[in-house]
């Protein structure tokens, strides 16, 4: 169902929502280099591991807004940022791009430790390493979380004649599809990664900036992605999930969440495909924003805001039934977005018209200011638009080209020089 902001009930809850972020980042010491120590947080619910043990998650709670879930992320990060302050070993920092500082090599990069009941997490995390190597699971970046207020859901649904349940599971199926489509657009316009460090690639070679003409090198085909492309389907709630399965049973996936996929919906609470087949989608997460070293938070504000308007515009568009060619070449769109020129990289569009990044860009974005013409001045969705509009038409707003500016003579020194000064120093 679309959903169309020119109803005044539906206009009035349309931008009520619930905001998640889940952000990883990289324990250093003062010289660049990982740390060896362990996890420092304990229990706590919000600060956890990603694959190793020196890669902090961070994960807000359900927020009402932008600034509400900017502001709690700001928080966890303060308080990661203390606790690295007084290690008894020695002050640590919290490195501040997606792409990894020094990296002596494998064993320099500590597999997350789990024992007693938990260390089936740590053999999940061997077993990524032995089919991914340990080098690209250091790759950190954000992951945005979304939900559509509850009241919407029921008078949607009371309107197209379904129970609430039934209604809500399709119209994420929808969304989902849509920002499969679509996406591709979120990673040329958060793209924040186009350096690294040589050792990344060359083992025991450190110290030597590199450029490859990719502005974030975790979204490109270098990245987090699998050793094939998935067709899911979004029919209905038991055919995805059962797409999803079925390359489990065919031994393509130990699991569901080796499914590096952009755009990913998830139940309430633990998040397993069992629980999203019984108990229904609760939300969407898009995977794909690198974390912005420009802002102290990892993250701009216009960006969280743009994320929801993003995704306000896709339920308002028609339903797409994507063919499995489409959605091959969707993930190829989201690989050709990753590259530093907007002007000469292409992408597919939907309509089979093969077209500039740039124009592409332009394009959805012109479509989003029209679809938006409507909406009351207090959503700031204007001032949003015009932000990213900017990165597009003027290059050195992005945050890449700004990144490969200001880090290209020292990407790890430099790099060093902002994880200090955002740490206090």
């Amino acid at each position: 169902m679309m959903l169309d902001i020119r109803q005044q009930t539906v206009a009035e809850l349309l931008m009520q929502g619930g905001f998640g972020l889940e952000m990883e980042g990289l324990r250093v010491n003062g010289e660049g280099y990982l740390a060896h120590t362990a996890h420092p947080f304990g229990d706590h619910a919000s600060i956890e591991r990603d694959f190793c043990e020196n890669q902090v998650e961070m994960v807000t709670t359900v927020c009402t807004g932008p600034k509400a879930v900017q502001r709690e992320l700001k928080q966890l990060r303060k308080t990661v940022l203390s606790t690295l302050k007084n290690m008894p070993g020695g002050r640590e920092y919290l490195w501040p791009f997606s792409n990894p500082p020094y990296v002596k090599n494998e064993e320099d990069i500590p597999i997350a430790y789990y024992s007693g009941e938990m260390a089936a997490k740590t053999a999940y995390r061997e077993y990524l390493a032995n089919r991914y190597g340990r080098y690209k699971m250091l790759f950190s970046g954000i992951h945005f979380n979304y939900s559509f207020s509850e009241e919407l859901m029921r008078i949607l649904a009371a309107r197209s004649g379904k129970e609430t349940g039934t209604f809500k599971n399709e119209f994420y199926l929808e969304l989902a599809e849509k920002a499969l489509a679509y996406g591709w657009i979120i990673v040329a316009l958060t793209a924040a990664s186009p350096l690294y460090d040589s050792s990344y690639i060359e083992k025991g070679q450190t110290g030597i900036t590199m450029f490859s003409g990719i502005a974030t090198l975790r979204c490109s085909e270098l990245g987090y992605w699998n050793y094939f492309t998935p067709i899911l389907d979004y029919g209905n709630l038991k055919a995805y999930t059962a797409s999803i399965q079925g390359y489990i049973d065919q031994g393509l996936l130990a699991a569901a969440s080796e499914l590096y996929y952009p755009v990913r919906l998830k139940p309430e609470g633990l998040n397993t495909l069992e629980r999203l087949a019984s108990r229904g989608v609760d939300h969407l997460e898009i995977r794909m924003l690198d974390l912005n070293p420009l802002d102290p938070c990892g993250i701009a504000l216009e960006d969280i805001r743009f994320l929801q308007l993003f995704l306000v515009w896709l339920a308002g568009q028609p339903r797409l039934s994507l063919t499995a060619e489409q959605q091959v070449q969707a993930i190829q769109n989201y690989k050709n977005a990753a590259h530093f020129d907007l002007k000469e990289i292409k992408c597919k569009l939907l309509c089979g018209r093969m077209c500039t990044l740039y124009d592409g860009l332009l394009d959805v974005l012109s479509r989003m200011e029209e679809y938006f013409s409507g909406m009351p001045g207090e959503y700031a969705v204007e001032e949003t638009l015009a932000y990213q509009r900017e990165k597009v038409e003027n290059r050195e707003k992005r945050y890449a080209w700004q990144i490969r500016e200001r880090f290209s003579e020292d990407y790890v020194g430099l790099g060093m020089a902002l994880a200090k000064e955002y740490a206090g120093e």
